[in-house]
């Protein structure tokens, strides 16, 4: 591949005319040898940032991501465009993996996505150091931060594999990263300078909309049928998501649903329908958002409160693509903020039960003390608690601390298509074809129908084969099998089950360690990240300053629109006035109380009944106290 540009790659593969704010100055700056963080919302299109520089540059751009899903999506979408890119995840069997790595070393391959624990597997760095390398790309860059809101301690296998290729320049990529997380991801990379390119977080086209009321399903009717177009609908449960879409069904609204508890098949259909207008609104879980690349989403509705502004900020982001008006609603009541707490401290369960679970994890698969590193096996959550009566929850947050601590990673559930490859070389395939004319016809059948079968795994269709040999799909793979067995081929079926790995030998329960950045540290950012949400729920401050400050943002402007700045208008105030308005009362007070009448004597600039009207306010809300002598405080101040 020769281009003059990268605008010339961008137009070529991807049909832009021109990149978005920032993304050409990201690209340039990776082509030009720099260690680069980009700070893109969601939907700013992050992955064009190193796609574009990678087909610059000479070698294999290696990408990290946690999300298989995600690296599927990417490969698939590349392969479309007629770029040769490959994924290794846990799902593959040694032989896949092998085959990958060495189409790497020998240049055919011009994107590998791996998993960050992929990193310290001895057969990657084997053949890493072999590689001739582009650029190392690391999304959701934020995990490598202790401090970020999905901490993944294998991250920090990137900066060791560096030294291998320390003239590759690393792109950390991530949508959501406070000033804190921003400066950790460039020291834990080993960033030869600071160098950070990013765009303001704010959404002038979308308004944030908070709204407590103690019937959400009602308000939910309502804004489904005031505003028009595509919606989403985020739950907190999977029986939650039928349960919104039932309601809204059953008042003449188009809605469908989409969790991880459904098939593939089923949420494929469901994603379909909806991306196609088949559906108008979709109520889903969390699950639902990897990959989502619809422009005309006029709003986003939130039945239950996200445990952190993080997430919040990612899934509201999804509204408003194409730049138009959209709406971000989310409804709470008061039993939410409690619940809220309570599940941050539930995600932490006592080191004893996550030592019990660790203890049946390796009872269920018969691991014996020392044995079972890099060992793979096929996991589900509810056939494993039933079996050793654990509670699901508990035993969820407590496979994620063991991810945490690196002791396991389990995948998150995808479908994934069957696989062949040829295992003779072709003077020994022939050889076996000659004496065994029963199958030779099957094997010319896949040998014309499949290319790259000597030097790949292929994806193949069961029924496809079936439909040209004119027998049954069961036939096929019973045939299939057949040749497996003597060694023809190697045939691997499709599989959508989650698989666990133990990423070191069995260890004693007692022995487990969870050290504080894993467990304390973690806790107490949790917690203080739900603090922020509940801040973000409470204060009567403009909805978009809030979200841009906790992102770090110097001196952000009101937006005008969210419900808040709405409100003020309404009382005859700008939004601008009253922060400013805001702002001088705080710094009084914290000089000691006042009276309201001295309140207006030390602030002359402002018009008094205003001022007045805004100090009852808050007074209202609770953001500012009356004493006894009828004085002005800050609360706990």
């Amino acid at each position: 591949m020769s281009f003059s540009s990268p605008v010339e790659i961008l137009q070529r593969f991807w049909g832009h005319p021109a990149f978005r704010p920032k993304q050409e100055d990201i690209v340039l700056s990776v082509i030009n040898g720099n260690d680069t963080l980009a700070l893109l919302p969601t939907g700013g299109g992050k992955s064009v940032c190193f796609q574009v520089p990678a087909l610059c540059l000479e070698g294999v751009c290696i990408v990290v991501s946690p999300l298989m899903a995600l690296m599927y999506d990417q490969v698939n979408n590349l392969k479309s465009r007629g770029i040769n890119a490959e994924a290794i995840t846990s799902a593959m069997s040694f032989r896949e993996i092998d085959k990958a790595l060495d189409r790497c070393v020998n240049g055919e391959i011009k994107f590998l996505y791996v998993a960050p624990e992929r990193l310290k597997n001895h057969l990657f760095k084997e053949r890493f150091k072999r590689m001739k390398v582009g650029m190392i790309a690391i999304d959701e860059a934020h995990c490598i931060s202790q401090w970020g809101y999905d901490f993944r301690p294998s991250y920090l296998e990137v900066a060791s594999i560096r030294e291998f290729h320390p003239n590759a320049p690393v792109l950390a990529l991530t949508a959501s990263a406070t000033s804190t997380v921003v400066s950790d991801i460039q020291q834990k990379l080993a960033f030869k300078l600071p160098n950070v390119i990013g765009t303001s977080f704010a959404r002038s086209n979308l308004a944030y909309v908070v709204i407590q009321n103690e019937n959400k399903e009602a308000k939910l009717l309502d804004i489904a049928k005031k505003v028009v177009g595509c919606g989403i609908v985020y739950c907190g449960t999977r029986a939650k998501t039928r349960e919104m879409a039932d309601i809204l069904y059953k008042q003449g609204i188009s809605a469908g649903y989409y969790h991880a508890g459904m098939t593939h098949q089923e949420r494929e259909a469901a994603f379909k329908r909806w991306m196609r207008n088949e559906t108008r609104i979709i109520c889903a879980t969390n699950a639902f958002g990897m990959g989502i690349d619809k422009p005309d989403v006029r709003f986003v509705v939130h039945m239950d409160v996200p445990q952190h502004p993080e997430a919040y900020f990612q899934e509201a982001g999804r509204a408003g693509r194409d730049g138009e008006k959209a709406f971000a609603v989310l409804l709470y009541n008061r039993g939410d903020i409690n619940l809220l707490r309570e599940r941050a401290r539930a995600r932490f369960p006592e080191i004893d039960k996550i030592r019990k679970v660790y203890q049946a994890l390796s009872s269920h698969y018969q691991i014996a003390i020392g044995a079972g590193k890099d060992v793979q096996f096929d996991f589900h959550l509810a056939e494993f608690v039933k079996t050793f009566q654990l509670n699901a929850s508990e035993t969820l947050y407590s496979l994620q601390l063991l991810e945490a601590a690196g002791y396991i990673t389990l995948s998150d559930s995808i479908t994934l298509p069957s696989r062949i490859t040829l295992t003779m070389n072709k003077q020994d395939l022939y050889s076996y074809q000659v004496a065994h004319p029963s199958v030779d016809g099957v094997i010319k059948l896949l040998l014309r129908m499949y290319g790259g079968l000597f030097e790949q795994y292929v994806t193949v269709r069961e029924q496809d084969i079936a439909k040209q040999l004119r027998g049954s799909e069961k036939d096929t793979v019973s045939m299939l099998q057949l040749l497996q067995k003597n060694g023809v081929l190697d045939y691997i079926p499709a599989s959508d089950t989650p698989r666990i790995t133990f990423l070191t030998g069995r260890e004693n329960p007692e022995h487990l360690r969870f050290s504080p950045e894993i467990y304390q540290d973690r806790m107490k950012a949790e917690i203080e990240r739900v603090e922020s949400m509940i801040r973000y729920l409470e204060k009567d401050k403009c909805r978009s300053i809030q979200l841009l400050e906790y992102f770090g943002e110097k001196d952000p402007e009101a937006c005008g629109k969210c419900d808040v700045c709405r409100a003020h208008e309404k009382e005859g105030i700008q939004s601008k006035t009253y922060e400013s308005m805001t702002e001088s009362i705080t710094e009084l007070l914290m000089l000691g109380e006042l009276s309201i009448e001295e309140l207006i004597e030390k602030l002359p600039q402002y018009n008094p009944e205003s001022l007045t009207k805004l100090i009852r306010h808050k007074i209202d809300l609770g953001e500012l106290e009356l004493d006894g002598n009828i004085k002005v405080t800050l609360p706990n101040y």
